[in-house]
């Protein structure tokens, strides 16, 4: 498995993650939900106890937010090595697009909406390229807001 190119490819990416996000990929996990408004982007600590990543989640999260929202996605095209699909149009659409971060048990989520339907669908391009770059698990089909 060692030689696996794909197990080296997310073996970088997590390691550029560390360094981009300012938290371990190995304590946390990451999910992206597909919603018919957005979706959004939830990251937390995987221990109750592990203060230290939530607050580094929440930080991190907290600016993604703010960098997003004035169309800079330079952390994600850092952590994955590539412009992660649908960037081109959220940038376009940024005024259309609002981005909402709020603290949650163990980390944080950034929430995205919006009502321009060629913005929503570039949302949910970047949302189904992280679940797959991740590989979160999370369902690739639009679901209800929760």
């Amino acid at each position: 498995m060692t030689d696996c190119p794909m197990m080296n490819d997310h073996a970088a990416m997590n390691a550029r993650g560390d360094k981009g996000m300012g938290f371990s990929q190995d304590k946390t996990t990451h999910h992206f939900k597909l919603s018919p408004e957005g979706g959004s982007i939830e990251v937390q600590a995987k221990e109750d106890a592990d203060r230290v990543s939530r607050e580094q989640i929440q930080m991190h999260l907290g600016h993604i937010a703010k960098m997003f929202q004035a169309g800079n996605f330079e952390i994600p095209m850092f952590v994955h090595g590539k412009t992660p699909a649908g960037i081109p149009v959220m940038r376009e659409h940024k005024a259309e697009i609002a981005y909402e971060y709020q603290a949650i048990d163990r980390g944080g989520r950034v929430r995205i909406r919006t009502t321009n339907p060629e913005a929503l669908k570039a949302v949910h391009e970047f949302l189904r390229f992280q679940i797959t770059e991740h590989e979160t698990g999370d369902p690739l089909v639009v679901k209800a807001e929760q």
